[in-house]
């Protein structure tokens, strides 16, 4: 297991006293050993798809260069100055962001400078380092990440009661718009429909994958508030598709299933993907069903190619 981020502020320190220039990538070369990590812990990925450990490094010589203990040589080249070299002359033995702050002025300027402009909403400002310096285990990238899956997870619950509130008619059409957003459909009118449902014979919507309409995904859409979706109404689904000589199916619900209904598996090649209301309302979200755009924030970076002409 990788860490907490401050765990890696002494080490990393002690590292570099004897002064050489060092690269992060080095720096995280020497991590992994120091901490005896495993593949799997050097593999492990933030949800931005980057590398922890790397990302854990890079903050950490971010923080000391903002502490002035450290000088950057330039972009990714760091080496230890005569501030870093007191503080460990000090006799410390661990090291924090507390004891950054407690140390260094400038350090604790930069804390209250980024907590200011995270929570500033009238007068937003582009910068690399907006978040409020928290004294937890985790790198900004990895708060900012974790508050943006908050934000998602109370937008999708709020947007699912809204898709519950619709009528079913509603919900079939949304659930045939969201498949073809997805990319299921040919590029041709006529790709998608909703069935009449007078004559739906427990198909919800159809789509077509090609012009001729050789090859066909039939859905399904139950619109329930409570309750779950059990292997009955899936079995039946099966029985639809049958009746239609049909082999793919999609059976989405705003509710949930039944371990009966995940572990059923039909027969005759029949394939069936099954979408709860929690997958359903991600999805939405992903692909811009019943939800705007409110704020658009960038991370920034400097772009060297600029600087070596």
């Amino acid at each position: 297991m990788i860490p907490a981020f401050d765990k890696f502020f002494f080490p990393i320190l002690k590292h570099i006293e004897d002064g050489q220039e060092y690269s992060l990538t080095r720096l995280r070369d020497y991590c992994a050993t120091y901490f005896n990590l495993t593949p799997e812990d050097i593999a492990e990925k933030i949800k931005s798809g980057h590398s922890r450990l790397y990302d854990r490094v890079q903050w950490t010589m971010a923080y000391f260069y903002q502490a002035e203990i450290v000088d950057r040589i330039r972009r990714g080249l760091y080496k230890i100055n005569d501030a870093g070299k007191a503080l460990l002359a000090s006799g410390i033995t661990d090291l924090s962001v507390s004891e950054l702050k407690q140390r260094y002025p400038q350090f604790r300027k930069f804390t209250e400078r980024s907590s200011k402009q995270s929570t500033n909403t009238d007068t937003p400002q582009q910068s690399q380092l907006v978040l409020p310096i928290i004294e937890n285990q985790k790198t900004p990238i990895e708060i900012m990440e974790e508050q943006f899956q908050i934000i998602n997870e109370e937008l999708a619950a709020e947007l699912l009661q809204q898709v519950k509130s619709q009528t079913a008619q509603f919900f079939e059409n949304l659930v045939v718009e969201l498949l073809v957003k997805m990319g299921y459909g040919g590029d041709f009118e006529g790709n998608a429909f909703v069935t009449q449902r007078s004559h739906d014979e427990g198909i919800d919507g159809i789509i077509k994958e090609d012009k001729l309409g050789l090859d066909k995904i039939y859905v399904q859409a139950k619109r329930w508030n409570d309750g779950a979706v059990g292997r009955r109404e899936i079995q039946s689904f099966v029985g639809a598709l049958s009746g239609q000589g049909a082999s793919k199916g999609v059976f989405i619900t705003t509710s949930t299933f039944t371990k009966d209904a995940l572990e059923f598996r039909p027969q005759n090649n029949i394939k069936i993907v099954l979408i709860d209301g929690t997958a359903l309302a991600n999805y939405m979200i992903e692909y811009n069903i019943g939800v705007s755009v409110k704020s658009t924030y960038e991370i920034k970076r400097i772009d060297t190619d600029y600087f070596n002409e």
